[in-house]
């Protein structure tokens, strides 16, 4: 193999990789759009759900429909979102943040408003 073809491969390994981080951003990005409610996590996580939710979906529906999916298109896209909405659901999931387990029974988590109150002046009583 000589310099040009190892620079050539490097150039579109770096160009794939740009790609992919770029993609799954927007569709990270688009999941945690949809779904309600605070999101768990940052930039990185928000890339690496986009990533593993665009191999997830593009992957179901290759096999699903025995077609090829490139992940750059229309139906790539909301294959690549809806994978990623799914992992970001089942994180929440996991993680307590919808069920919580006591004892033997699955309950739904209700979260109260926390208000913050003010501290009651202090009433000075002479004798």
């Amino acid at each position: 193999m000589d310099s040009a073809q190892f620079a050539q491969q490097a150039q579109q390994l770096a160009n794939d990789v740009l790609v992919w981080v770029g993609f799954g951003t927007i569709v990270g990005l688009l999941a945690k759009a949809i779904m309600p409610g605070r999101d768990p996590g940052g930039a990185v996580a928000t890339l690496l759900m986009g990533v593993g939710g665009t191999v997830i979906g593009c992957s179901c529906v290759s096999y699903f429909c025995g077609y090829r999916l490139t992940p750059i298109s229309i139906l790539g896209l909301i294959a690549a979102t809806a994978g990623a909405f799914l992992l970001l659901l089942f994180y929440r999931m996991l993680g307590g943040r919808f069920f919580v387990e006591d004892g033997t029974t699955l309950r739904r988590q209700v979260r109260q408003p926390v208000y913050r109150t003010r501290r009651p002046a202090v009433e000075y009583v002479e004798d």
